[in-house]
């Protein structure tokens, strides 16, 4: 298992980032495994889960906690469907612990879409003191501009996560904007582009997300 937390930890730290964020889709069940994997390496750990709600819109959560992030991990649980993990077809969904040893498997397929609309995913993640971020927003058919072909303004989002590589059409003056990897092999994960300025904690990151973008 090559995308495990001592791994990506490890090429963080190899690709000189000081911040990751581990948003495996809708399960926070690798994220203390994560943590300390993260601890070792020096890195600060943001944690979240990426939702893939009712509308098929991948939605980026964020917490300030790894308990905030498990308990939105209780939450979609509850809102999967109940089909089972096919792993020939699908992999293996395995939790694993900070020396990269699995503990169990996921059966239940987490990739499914939850019963829950974006708004009833948005308003959960905010009450557990998250950040909703949609994620890739311009790539994919997941991707907020592909799916709904704008960007609602009833949801009140302050942040966008854009793929570079793929050119963006909406006007997103107003939002920050994340320039994630998006990475789901070692490879993938990228070299240090961007800063936050002063942020120390995930509380910080989670502000700074929120606060007023300015010109």
């Amino acid at each position: 298992m090559d995308m495990s937390p001592g791994n990506i930890c490890a090429m963080a730290r190899l690709n000189g980032l000081d911040i990751i964020a581990v948003t495996d889709h809708q399960t926070a069940g690798n994220l203390d495994a994560v943590a300390a994997c993260a601890l070792r390496e020096g890195l600060m750990l943001l944690p979240g889960i990426e939702v893939c709600t009712k509308e098929e819109v991948h939605l980026l959560c964020y917490f300030d906690s790894i308990q905030a992030a498990q308990e939105m991990g209780a939450y979609c649980a509850k809102h999967l469907p109940d089909i089972i993990n096919r792993p020939e077809y699908f992999g293996v969904q395995a939790y694993v612990n900070a020396r990269d040893e699995v503990i169990r498997y996921e059966d239940k397929l987490l990739l499914m879409a939850l019963d829950r609309s974006l708004q009833e995913v948005c308003l959960m993640t905010r009450s557990l003191g998250g950040v909703p971020v949609p994620a890739h927003i311009n790539r994919g058919s997941n991707g907020l501009l592909t799916a709904l072909g704008l960007i609602p303004k009833e949801e009140e989002f302050t942040a966008l996560e854009v793929c570079d590589s793929l050119p963006l059409t909406a006007d997103v003056s107003g939002y920050h904007l994340l320039h994630s990897s998006d990475a789901h092999t070692l490879a993938d994960i990228a070299q240090k582009n961007h800063a936050f300025t002063g942020v120390r904690s995930p509380g910080q990151l989670l502000s700074y997300l929120t606060a007023p973008q300015t010109a």
